[in-house]
């Protein structure tokens, strides 16, 4: 299992304003529940990049369209260009696997080849917070992986 020191839960309704985000290594689950218009997915893939997330999976709606939106945020950051090892973001979409299945992958694969990512960042894009839920599931697994 990948050490996981802070486990943090966003809500963000489509459109909506994004919030301040320390810049600090981390993964990200962005859990799709919502339509979202092409700019503000552009804007809120820009932000994900900017966070200091280097593994982003997506998981939801269109969940294709996300992991495309954040890789295209990352390249237009370097003008296209080479991009260093500690820069670059790492993404998955996993459109036919269970909430459980991606949160297993964050917590046991999901690691980036230089740098330690202790924290995760479950991004819920939906109209309700659904806070307690979500992060109930994510415990669980964290625990099925402590037991082995």
């Amino acid at each position: 299992m990948i050490p996981t020191s802070s486990v943090e839960y966003v809500h963000l309704p489509a459109g909506s304003a994004l919030p301040a985000l320390q810049n600090t290594p981390r993964r990200m689950v962005v859990l799709i529940e919502q339509d979202v218009e092409a700019d503000w997915q552009a804007e809120v893939s820009d932000w994900i990049v900017n966070s200091g997330c280097l593994y982003m999976m997506a998981w939801g709606r269109e969940c294709s369209r996300w992991d495309d939106s954040v890789d295209m945020a990352m390249l237009e950051q370097f003008d296209f260009g080479d991009i260093p090892d500690e820069r670059e973001v790492w993404t998955t979409w996993h459109e036919n696997d269970t909430l459980e299945d991606v949160f297993f992958f964050c917590l046991s694969c999901a690691e980036h080849q230089n740098i330690a990512l202790p924290t995760v960042t479950i991004l819920h894009i939906a109209e309700s917070d659904r806070r307690a839920e979500i992060l109930d599931v994510f415990a669980k697994e964290r625990a099925k992986l402590a037991a082995g």
